[in-house]
């Protein structure tokens, strides 16, 4: 039974795990999606989740505590410069677990874990949606207004028809 077990200790020691989080968390940050176990996946997102809402504000100090924590100064500067203003608006889950299978060596349970503002292709495909609003109504109505102009047209290409086409040769000749 798992009575009063707050966190999942991976199977580690404190100063393993602490160590095993912060490399995840900078690869995380650095390359905006990971391949990891399942069980990894949810304690990075307990542990990298607080450290992006406190890269919300920009402070010396906030930095530092951060810095505490990733160890990784390339990693403190990527989520200060690039992500923080890409999240700034949106309240938590920055973070997204998708389940991908089992490992092939041992059948352990794999996930994907990303950013959720940077993953383009949903990004890309949310997009599109926004733009479609057609109903039948709005269909029968540029069907009708594109009536209009084809039955013009022909009038005016008409015009030019009756006269006959001259050849090359007539040219010449001419």
């Amino acid at each position: 039974m798992r009575h009063n077990k707050a966190i999942n200790h991976l199977g580690r020691k404190s100063g393993h795990r602490k160590a095993l989080l912060a490399n995840m968390a900078t690869s995380l940050i650095l390359h905006k999606r990971i391949q990891t176990t399942v069980a990894k996946a949810k304690a990075l997102k307990s542990y990298v989740e607080p450290l992006i809402t406190k890269s919300k504000e920009d402070t010396t100090h906030s930095r530092r505590v951060v810095f505490s924590y990733l160890k990784n100064k390339y990693a403190v500067t990527e989520l200060f410069r690039e992500i923080a203003p890409k999240i700034a608006d949106r309240p938590g889950g920055y973070t997204r677990v998708l389940k991908t299978g089992f490992r092939q060596g041992d059948g352990a349970d794999m996930a994907l874990i990303e950013l959720v503002d940077f993953n383009e292709a949903a990004l890309a495909a949310s997009k599109p949606e926004a733009k479609k609003s057609t109903t039948r109504r709005s269909r029968a109505k540029k069907s009708s207004a594109a009536e209009a102009p084809k039955a013009e047209a022909p009038a005016e290409e008409a015009a030019p028809a009756t006269e006959e086409p001259v050849s090359a040769e007539e040219q010449k000749a001419e």
